[in-house]
């Protein structure tokens, strides 16, 4: 198997799972490391002391959090200013979320997705949401030329040019010899929830893969359909028929004509 710029997907984090660089937490913890985030984003500059005081939890305890978040790069540490300070002694230090904490949210942008695509929908019909989609693609792939010619070795860089594409687009795209073909595998997708809902999504991709390589490709499976993975297909050699002869012979791949009732689903 070929790796062609793949991506360690960030761990999510609602759910328990985490990410390498943060320690694991025991179960019971977890909810008290997740209070303490809400609270750096509801409240934060603030310090280990509010915290403790506003979740009801020791000061050790609170602080044995807020330095595995510093550790992870989910948090940072600043002294209080002058006029923040209360009574005497050091300034506090005062706690709050960095842009990777703040990543690790949950947000509600496969719900704003969906919307406007709906709202696409209701404006300008069916032939609104194919045009999107194929667009969308577009901007992906849109550097790549389609393959002139068609030998397994040119088929396969080609094959190896797309997957970088769409990992460079988050789609932590890799590709592998499998028999007689390669497979294109994305083993994530950004917009798996919305093309749920709009498998257009997937058909576009399916059909710039088949403009670029100019072969007769087969999505296999999709994450949208609750796969693990989405794997095309893309044929090295193609059986022909001598005419002289009963026996087929394998080829290089040649054209074909593209599915247009083909959805990008997976094959059931």
């Amino acid at each position: 198997m070929k790796t062609v710029g793949l991506r360690n997907a960030a761990s999510e984090r609602r759910g328990g799972a985490r990410d390498s660089a943060a320690p694991a937490t025991p179960a019971g913890e977890g909810h008290t490391r997740e209070a303490i985030v809400q609270l750096l984003l509801e409240q934060g500059p603030v310090t280990a002391t509010a915290i403790g005081e506003r979740l009801g939890l020791s000061p050790a305890g609170v602080r044995r959090h807020l330095d595995a978040l510093i550790d992870s790069g989910e948090a940072r540490a600043a002294r209080s200013a002058p006029w923040q300070q209360q009574g005497r002694g050091r300034p506090a230090k005062q706690y709050q979320l960095t842009a990777a904490g703040r990543a690790r949210l949950g947000h509600a942008y496969d719900d704003l997705a969906g919307a406007a695509m709906r709202q696409l929908r209701e404006i300008g019909g069916q032939a609104a949401i194919t045009d999107f989609a194929r667009k969308r693609v577009s901007t992906i792939v849109g550097d790549i030329d389609p393959l002139a010619g068609h030998t397994p070795e040119g088929t396969t860089e080609k094959a190896e040019e797309i997957a970088e594409a769409f990992s460079d687009a988050g789609f932590a795209a890799t590709t592998r010899k499998v028999g007689a073909g390669v497979q294109i595998c994305q083993h994530h997708c950004p917009v798996s929830h919305v093309a749920e809902e709009f498998p257009e999504l997937c058909a576009a991709e399916l059909e710039a893969f088949r403009e670029l390589l100019g072969v007769h490709v087969q999505r296999l499976a999709t994450i949208a359909n609750g796969d693990c993975a989405c794997t095309t297909h893309v044929p090295l050699f193609f059986p022909t028929v001598d005419p002289t002869s009963t026996t087929p012979m394998n080829t290089a791949a040649q054209p074909a004509a593209a599915d247009p009732h083909s959805s990008g689903r997976s094959a059931e």
